[in-house]
């Protein structure tokens, strides 16, 4: 089994930088991951480091990364405006990964999930696969405002990870518009997990079955 080297990850070539922790494994498969976070955390949440290391002991090299805003403020959401800025980040942070690797794969938590899927929406072919955890389809108690006009721009195989009770979306919704998707989609389901996805005792078992089943659909 493989194990990870981390250390802070910098890359200022074109604004905004990148800015996180590589995992590099010891049998390396090859692929990479940028994994990036919510919007109420940064890059150093328990789900993103625990998915880092379970995807690299799996032969992943993995990136996660700080989107600019959490670069900018270090605590709080995103300030209005800032989703633009937010995808160029996650666009440089695949593109830095592209220069050492075989297949580039995108993914995020929540806030994190929306911006690399509209990313891979407006740019088709610039990563092989995305890995959208706990994806915000609508403000929570208004089902009304869909977050799904990007939908079906969408050219790039989505495997999305959901908790039965997160209250951003419930499963029935989520299965509902992933129709409007015409890209390969699949959908984990977490039982009984909110929009958090894991907590203490539950994270192990979360992040081997995200590994393992991302790792079968990108191999599909």
């Amino acid at each position: 089994m493989g194990q990870s080297r981390v250390f802070p990850f910098f890359h200022g070539v074109r604004a905004p930088c990148v800015c996180g922790f590589l995992h590099v494994p010891a049998s390396p498969s090859g692929d990479s991951l940028v994994l990036t976070h919510g919007a109420g955390a940064n890059c150093q949440s328990p789900l993103l480091v625990a998915l880092a290391t379970g995807f690299c002991e799996s032969g992943l090299t993995v990136l996660r990364s700080d989107l600019p805003f959490r670069q900018l403020y270090p605590h709080g959401p995103p300030p209005r405006g800032s989703a633009d800025h937010d995808q160029q980040g996650l666009r440089n942070a695949v593109w830095a990964m592209k220069r050492a690797s075989g297949r580039v794969f995108l993914g995020g938590h929540s806030y994190g999930s929306r911006q690399a899927m509209m990313l891979a929406a407006a740019e088709p072919g610039l990563v092989d696969g995305l890995l959208l955890l706990s994806y915000p389809l609508h403000p929570p108690k208004r089902p009304e405002q869909l977050r799904t006009d990007h939908f079906p721009l969408l050219r790039t195989p989505s495997l999305f990870v959901h908790g039965s009770r997160d209250g951003f979306g419930s499963m029935e919704e989520l299965t509902a518009v992933l129709k409007l998707i015409p890209a390969l989609t699949g959908l984990v389901t977490v039982q009984g997990a909110g929009h958090e996805l894991v907590s203490t005792r539950t994270v192990g078992d979360v992040t081997t079955t995200v590994v393992k089943t991302f790792w079968n659909f990108v191999t599909q």
